[in-house]
């Protein structure tokens, strides 16, 4: 259940928030006026996320280079990539 909070809330109780965001790993949405408005979270949570949306877009990279045939035999990769390094 996603923990939501007033902006005044965010003004006076900013460590009890930026506590719960670091021990949960969780966002805390913040409200004004009654209506969704931020989102915050710990550096470390952020950090993640963003990293898996990377994978994510390599992946699908990997996906779209299968799917159109720019492949090659492992064997040949791993030459490739061993002639690199000796460079």
């Amino acid at each position: 259940m996603p923990n939501i909070r007033s902006s005044a809330d965010l003004r006076n109780s900013y460590n009890d928030i930026s506590e719960f965001c670091h021990t949960y790993s969780e966002p805390v949405f913040i409200t004004k006026n009654g209506k969704g408005d931020l989102a915050v979270m710990s550096i470390e949570t952020y950090e993640q996320l963003i990293g898996r949306f990377e994978l994510y877009s390599l992946l699908q990279d990997g996906l779209n280079d299968m799917k159109n045939e720019n492949i090659r035999p492992l064997s040949e990769a791993i030459s490739d990539l061993r002639s690199r390094r000796k460079r």
